[in-house]
């Protein structure tokens, strides 16, 4: 059997075909004679025959017998049966395949096919009576003797792809097969009369509808012709409608981005719309819809790049390690969205970075300060002048990807008015119940956000809404020790710094010494975002230097320090050098980390009025108020004086505003030690909240607060019993250098510090 490939040919059954000896002989291992079967497989698309593969064919195709060959070489073929096509083979120019018959729906009655057939020949041979070529066409015409016949003889004027044909050769209904047969041919009528006779429209609603198609198909042929020629002016319809094909679209998103091209393809572009269409189909088609892959976790790796870009967190990486471990497990996007909280500088948004580097996905940064219309995360309606994408749609866009690891930045410091609550828009975006569907405004079409990693920041979880915080996992970023920042400083910012202002490393050396100054005299900070731009200015001031040649080296040390940065700025409170009755040392928690706080109180002659000063809030007047009333219960004798004098309590650095329950144990010992008169050692401080009963309750922040004390020269903290997991937390080199009581009443306080 000869099998033979053939393009953009209509092939049905029972038909005649005639063709040149040499077509089939290329193509066969024994020559042609009659009487010999012939497999014709239909190519998908026009390629030589040396670059053929098994999958440039469609899986239909049709038999066909020899039934004559004249001296000419003229071979006159018969096409017998449609075949279902497998097992194609190629080798050395030969092909073979394997064929099985294909059943034929008989729905359509010979009769009504009869009836058919006669409408179409009338209809030729009505139109081509006004053409020269009339009576030649009018006897090819009649020649014809089936639907099939009358088809395939028309083939090269048909104005049908080579898709559209191998369609109606695939269609197993006779009576969809003959329609669609019919369709053509009217078709191909239309296009002719409105070629030669565009003012005779028809009137019958049905030939109305052809001409209509035949119009449409014309003008997408000639499009796709002049799109070939010219691809570098390929039209924004066309463009758009490729964009929209490829772009794997959920069935929503497609139906509405074709009704909108559709709008654009009718408006046309001297429409005032027509920028508006453009801009969504643009966002649209530039989204990421399909589903990624999923790809092996190498937790190995993700460890050690936590490493590489962050020292320390030590826990903070173990939990995200676990995140990603849960994530290899179930083979998708699971677990906890992850709040990271912390003073500025502390490390959380880039490890959101180094997140998505360890994952292999894009990273996204998306800024959340300061937003208070719902529109920013959810996006505005298209009805609206100048709407456009919310930022989580932005940011997907930005990534290219449909599983990028977000960052959403700040999102203690949104904010509402008016224009809506932008927190109840992203518990949506953040539940993992409901962003499979979640809808942007703009977009008007549900996007599937379930594989994306979302990471948020924050300073503080006080400003976030209840039912927003619930929804995130909090993970607190406790700041870093002295010797944390100078390994960062060393091993990091400064090697960052040299680069970006192109010191080679032979040029510039900053010695140990120089580094530690800079962490503890010119910086205040949990995080590091202060040192990175001492860092900086201490390299843009050695290139000055470098620059105008006054050395070739620079070594930077602890005395001349001053020359790169200029005199210290920042002074860090230090323990005091003497002990006075009615002072004691606090610990305070701060947004740049940890601080002590000095007590202050003394009596004045007067009439028992009590003076606060120091910015305190209320919270803080309260505590000042149970203190007192715990000391003049604990001490009714000492405390008679405070009837006849007038208290004045202070909290230095007036100028700040201060709050908190923590300082209730350090405002009794203040005051106990005022009335007593015994002088509380300077080398202790205190954190805690005191209830009216002399309990001491838990406190926060308490590794800050415990890193100042250990900045300040403290050796010795009373911090609250319940804190005691807390100390977990804490670095060993802080908890090395203090001694930590933990008490559970104030009196175990003043025992041991008015003894």
């Amino acid at each position: 059997m000869i099998v033979r490939p053939i393009h953009n040919i209509l092939l049905l059954p029972d038909v005649t075909y005639y063709f040149k000896k040499d077509f089939l002989v290329n193509w066969s291992d024994s020559p042609v004679e009659s009487g010999q079967d012939i497999l014709f497989l239909l190519l998908q698309e026009d390629k030589k025959a040396q670059k053929l593969a098994p999958e440039d064919f469609y899986p239909i195709g049709i038999s066909a017998c020899i039934e004559s060959i004249d001296d000419e070489d003229n071979v006159q073929v018969r096409t017998m049966e449609r075949v279902d096509i497998s097992d194609i083979e190629i080798k050395d120019g030969k092909m073979t395949a394997d064929a099985a018959i294909r059943g034929e729906i008989d729905d359509f009655p010979r009769e009504d096919e009869k009836l058919l057939f006669d409408q179409l020949r009338r209809a030729l041979l009505k139109f081509v009576q006004g053409y020269q070529w009339g009576v030649w066409a009018r006897s090819y015409i009649l020649q014809r003797k089936s639907m099939n016949d009358l088809a395939c003889s028309l083939t090269d004027y048909l104005n049908l792809t080579a898709e559209e044909k191998y369609q109606i050769l695939a269609q197993d209904s006779r009576r969809q097969q003959c329609e669609m047969i019919a369709q053509a041919i009217y078709e191909f009528i239309e296009i002719s009369n409105v070629s030669a006779e565009a003012q005779n429209a028809q009137k019958d609603d049905q030939e109305q509808l052809y001409r209509e198609i035949a119009i449409k198909k014309q003008i997408d042929y000639l499009q796709r012709e002049l799109d070939e020629m010219h691809p570098e002016n390929v039209s924004d319809v066309r463009r758009f409608e490729k964009k929209i094909n490829d772009s794997g679209m959920n069935e929503e998103a497609y139906k509405e981005a074709m009704k909108v091209l559709n709008r654009m393809k009718q408006e046309g572009n001297e429409s005032h719309e027509y920028g508006m269409l453009y801009d969504y189909l643009d966002f649209m088609t530039s989204l990421s819809w399909k589903q990624p892959s999923s790809s092996p976790i190498d937790l190995e790796k993700a460890q050690k790049v936590l490493d590489e870009d962050h020292h320390g967190l030590k826990k903070v990486k173990e939990r995200i390690i676990q995140q990603i471990a849960v994530m290899d497990l179930n083979k998708k996007q699971s677990g906890s969205i992850l709040l990271f909280v912390g003073a500025p500088g502390t490390g959380k948004t880039s490890i959101g970075q180094s997140i998505a580097r360890a994952l292999d996905r894009a990273y996204v940064r998306i800024s959340l300060g300061g937003v208070r219309d719902e529109a920013e995360i959810r996006g505005h309606r298209r009805t609206y002048i100048g709407a456009m994408p919310g930022r989580i749609m932005e940011g997907i866009k930005r990534s290219g990807s449909s599983n990028p690891v977000v960052v959403l930045d700040e999102v203690d410091k949104l904010s509402r008015d008016y224009s809506g609550d932008p927190s109840s828009a992203l518990l949506e975006v953040l539940d993992p119940e409901q962003n499979f569907s979640f809808t942007d405004h703009y977009l008007n079409v549900p996007y599937d956000l379930s594989n994306v990693l979302f990471v948020c920041t924050a300073n503080s979880t006080d400003t976030i809404p209840e039912p927003l915080l619930n929804r995130m996992e909090v993970i607190s970023f406790q700041g870093y020790t002295a010797l944390e920042k100078f390994q960062i400083g060393k091993k990091h910012l400064l090697p960052k710094a040299m680069e970006a202002t192109g010191i080679k490393k032979d040029m510039l050396k900053v010695t140990d010494a120089a580094m530690r100054r800079m962490i503890d005299e010119y910086t205040m900070e949990s995080g590091v975002r202060s040192l990175k731009k001492l860092i900086d200015t201490l390299c843009r001031s050695a290139a000055v230097k470098l620059v105008k040649k006054e050395q070739t080296t620079l070594t930077v040390t602890k005395d001349n320090l001053s020359e790169f940065l200029g005199h210290q700025h920042i002074y860090h409170d230090k323990k005091l050098k003497t002990k006075i009755p009615g002072v004691v040392t606090g610990l305070a928690w701060t947004s740049a980390g940890g601080e002590i706080l000095f007590i202050e109180s003394k009596l004045m002659e007067g009439k028992g009025e009590l003076i606060i000063t120091g910015q305190l809030g209320d919270v803080m007047k309260e505590s000042v108020r149970i203190a007192l009333s715990l000391v003049r219960s604990m001490y009714p004798q000492a405390a008679k004086k405070l009837a006849k004098n007038d208290l004045h309590i202070h909290v230095p650095a007036g100028a700040v505003p201060k709050d908190g329950p923590s300082a209730g144990i350090t405002l009794v010992t203040a005051l106990a030690s005022l009335i007593t008169g015994k002088a509380v050692d300077t080398e202790y401080a205190m954190t805690g909240e005191v209830s009216l009963r002399g309990g001491v309750m838990p406190i926060g922040g308490l590794p800050e607060k415990l890193m100042a004390a250990q900045r300040a020269g403290i050796t010795k903290v009373f911090i609250p019993y319940d804190n005691i997991e807390d100390l977990e937390e804490v670095a060993d080199e802080v908890k090395e250098k203090l001694e930590i009581i933990p008490v559970r009443k104030v009196t175990e306080v003043l025992n041991r510090v008015l003894a």
